[in-house]
């Protein structure tokens, strides 16, 4: 009895250091991610042929002048101690400055940033709500026409191009039939009438309690997250179907069925709980590269995205906004992994 309470004593003593050990090993690893981020897009952005003082001075500016903003921009220096010098900056929330707007990088996300972040969240949303119900459907029905409908849907929707998609959906759903608002976010009639808030208008209307600005920013909405959404429905009710006919073909399905558990249980009880690890993988990738993938989508319906502010910016050799936004959507990428690692301990207790 001694030996066993003093084992149960020492549990959670040893229990304590191994949990230590492994938020270390998260923080190290996202550390290093990080770092290895911003290194890779540092040296592809000195790397590239644009001239970064040109682009702040112009072709028209004196050698004296073209020197001196050189020199204050450290280009004379090792590429591995300009890199330090930004990581410096870094560090303390600065991304520098962006020639295109005058403004501080960071300002400049903070503006556009939540516009693909309401843009890809409603589109990932559309895509799990029907993607996945689509999914399972189609694996039920394996060979019949249900399954044959929902993988043509899906092959359309991941093959047709969101650029033509988009001009075709203005067309029709705006231009003729006028069912939903045209390109951007909001009327200009409604334009800086509420305070910015979060960002996300629709929330900043709900909370402002001004109904016409949040059906109004709501119809601009519709159609660039359904174009968006119909890339994730696709892939995901792809994904969905393959991970349900996988666990629809093992033994303890058949036993399910054999015990007379209603069939319904047995999709969604036990098959589809075994994949749920699975989709949650899935459906993290997807809303990451929207985050980072929706620039076609911004670009046909003017939507004031921070995909659209990183390709205007490139056009414009402002290398500062560049390398700051595409900074902030590699740490969203990670933080979303992150996240979809702990999500995959609440899901199955096996891996707790």
């Amino acid at each position: 009895m001694d030996q066993a309470s003093s084992s149960k004593a020492a549990g959670p003593g040893l229990a304590l250091p191994s949990k230590l050990a492994k938020i270390s090993g998260v923080l190290v690893s996202l550390t290093l991610t990080f770092l290895g981020l911003t290194a890779i897009t540092f040296v592809i952005s000195r790397v590239m042929p644009v001239d970064p003082v040109l682009a702040i001075v112009g072709d028209r500016a004196s050698n004296e002048v073209y020197q001196q903003v050189y020199l204050q921009l450290g280009l004379d220096k090792p590429i591995y101690i300009q890199y330090l010098r930004y990581l410096g900056q870094l560090a303390e929330g600065d991304l520098g400055t962006s020639i295109m707007t005058a403004q501080p990088v960071i300002e400049d996300i903070k503006r556009f940033f939540p516009a693909t972040l309401e843009l890809a969240t409603i589109a990932t949303l559309l895509g799990i709500f029907v993607g996945v119900p689509m999914g399972v459907f189609a694996a039920v029905h394996q060979g019949r026409w249900p399954d044959h409908i929902v993988r043509v849907v899906a092959l359309l929707g991941y093959s047709a191009p969101i650029f033509w998609l988009g001009l075709v959906a203005l067309l029709v759903f705006y231009a003729k039939l006028g069912w939903v608002a045209g390109p951007g976010r909001l009327d200009v009639f409604y334009d800086g009438i509420i305070e910015p808030v979060s960002g996300i208008l629709m929330l900043d209307a709900a909370l402002a309690r001004d109904w016409d600005i949040f059906y109004n920013a709501l119809s601009h909405l519709i159609l660039p997250a359904s174009i968006l959404g119909t890339f994730a429905l696709a892939y995901i009710a792809r994904m969905t179907r393959s991970f349900m006919l996988d666990q629809l073909s093992q033994e303890y399905i058949l036993t399910a069925r054999v015990k007379g558990i209603p069939e319904s249980q047995v999709i969604w009880r036990h098959a589809f709980r075994n994949v749920l690890v699975q989709l949650i993988t899935i459906i993290g990738l997807t809303y990451a590269s929207l985050l980072e993938g929706s620039v076609l989508t911004e670009t046909v319906f003017s939507w004031p995205g921070i995909g659209q502010y990183i390709t205007n910016s490139l056009f414009n050799n402002d290398m500062n906004a560049v390398l700051g936004g595409t900074i902030v959507v590699g740490a969203c990428f990670v933080g979303i992994n992150m996240l979809s690692d702990l999500l995959y301990r609440l899901v199955d207790p096996r891996i707790r």
